[in-house]
């Protein structure tokens, strides 16, 4: 994964969060990317991770990405209902592999 953007909803494939659905709101200097998935990664303490331990989807939360780019504040319910989807298609791939 080397193009990332703010608003972009990437997986998690590796380290005790594998297999999450999370939103890009950062970026750091050394190729690490803030993420938050607005219950146990809150948008007040985003969660640090490379980018060699993600896998991007094409999905880009327009709404997000505006509000992160004029520096207005989201809410942690904003991004949950973002993630939901996504979260329930995990939700019936853990089922099947059962």
């Amino acid at each position: 994964m080397s193009d990332c953007v703010e608003g972009q909803i990437v997986k998690s494939i590796a380290g005790r969060d594998k297999n999450t659905f999370m939103v890009v709101v950062g970026f750091l200097e050394d190729g690490q990317v803030l993420l938050c998935d607005g219950n146990i990664r809150k948008i007040s303490h985003p969660k640090k991770k490379k980018l060699k331990h993600l896998a991007a989807t094409k999905t880009i939360n327009i709404e997000i990405q505006e509000k992160l780019r004029a520096g207005k504040k989201i809410q942690n319910a904003e991004i949950r209902k973002i993630l939901k989807p996504w979260q329930l298609k995990t939700s019936a791939e853990t089922i099947k592999e059962v």
